[in-house]
């Protein structure tokens, strides 16, 4: 199987090295790896160090592991010849290279976690909601069979060859069959689903509220505080997923619960080290300064509220999340204004539900 990767980032890297570094469960094939860097400088870099030394300088690139670069146009022989081509770029590069690969017919995966962030007018009204990828996608490239690959991960982890699970989602039976024969292996797991609303908007709110659970630990509040903050943050995701045409029961597998457990507790996770230095008191642009990575939460979370709002769905802790970044909270205030919230019921009583104890 031939395999074309787009973006030489940490997570794209990995995926990569992972791989055409180990063989499918079936046995019954190799795989042809290409990585390609936009900047031919990066990818000639790549190829005389064998690794990737901004962002995984302990993972050595396979013997096999082929490296390109140079403009997207420039590689159209290339792409006519894969297989699968995976999109490793931030969302904010999406819309870009879908634009330029919208008449391939190849299956297109991306990997990107988050909503497009808002477009403003020069009058400072937003002339247009936050996109998903798929719905960015619809827009640009309508005609291109797509996917997206989801589910947590950490790029160390993968290129590592430890064991992980992951979601490919499409709309296209033949997309999700691409995605599991390229990277489905003994040590990662590649599940395939249809809902590509749920996976989407699961990897993108996680990383908002892992933005918030970073705070909350770094605010030393405690662990019952923080089984309380993912649970319902978990809640407020299910909610925003379904208005927006999700199955619910997709945010208990692993892009929805899976993937929010692991960014809001785990310590490589960027957009858990966000909170975690806004807690301490620094700035936002110091914490964005520090990662030397992207952070989606940062980027997104205003566009979560956002969709959330116009479709009448309640996100108090993202909504506390966009109140930090944009400096209209502290730390203490935002706590102060979630715990002084007024009681509720913790799942949407059923219309013929009755009192325990009826007059």
């Amino acid at each position: 199987m031939r395999i074309l990767v787009l973006g030489a980032g940490a997570w794209g890297t990995a995926l990569a090295i992972n791989a055409c570094g180990s063989g499918n469960l079936n046995g019954n094939g190799s795989r042809q790896v290409t990585l390609w860097a936009r900047d031919p400088a990066q990818s000639a870099a790549l190829a005389a160090q064998r690794c990737n030394a901004r962002y995984l300088p302990d993972a050595a690139f396979p013997p096999s592991l082929q490296l390109v670069g140079g403009d997207v146009a420039a590689l159209t022989p290339l792409l006519a010849n894969q297989d699968l081509i995976v999109l490793a770029v931030p969302m904010a590069g999406l819309r870009a290279l879908l634009g330029q690969l919208g008449e391939v017919h190849t299956p297109i995966a991306w990997l990107c976690k988050g909503f497009e962030a808002l477009t403003s007018q020069a009058d400072g009204s937003v002339c247009a909601d936050g996109l998903l990828g798929h719905e960015v996608q619809a827009m640009v490239a309508p005609k291109v069979r797509s996917g997206v690959l989801s589910g947590p991960s950490f790029a160390q982890e993968v290129a590592a060859g430890k064991p992980a699970a992951l979601v490919a989602a499409s709309a296209h039976p033949a997309v999700r069959d691409a995605m599991v024969e390229a990277f489905h292996s003994p040590n990662l797991r590649v599940y395939a689903n249809d809902d590509v609303v749920g996976v989407e908007v699961g990897g993108a709110v996680k990383n908002v509220l892992a933005i918030a659970t970073g705070l909350c630990d770094g605010l030393q509040l405690g662990l019952n505080a923080r089984a309380a903050l993912i649970t319902r943050g978990l809640m407020e995701m299910t909610r925003l997923g379904v208005a927006l045409g999700a199955r619910p029961e997709t945010f208990m597998g692993l892009s929805g619960l899976g993937d929010l457990v692991l960014t809001a507790t785990g310590d490589l996770s960027r957009n858990r080290r966000v909170g975690l230095a806004l807690a301490q008191g620094k700035t936002l642009s110091q914490a964005v300064a520090e990662l030397g990575h992207v952070a989606e939460g940062v980027y997104c979370a205003r566009t979560v509220v956002q969709r959330a709002r116009r479709l009448g769905v309640d996100m108090p802790i993202a909504q506390c999340v966009v109140d930090l970044l944009d400096g209209r909270l502290q730390g203490t205030q935002a706590v102060a204004a979630l715990m002084g919230r007024e009681p509720g019921s913790e799942l949407p009583l059923p219309r013929t539900a009755r009192a325990i104890n009826p007059p």
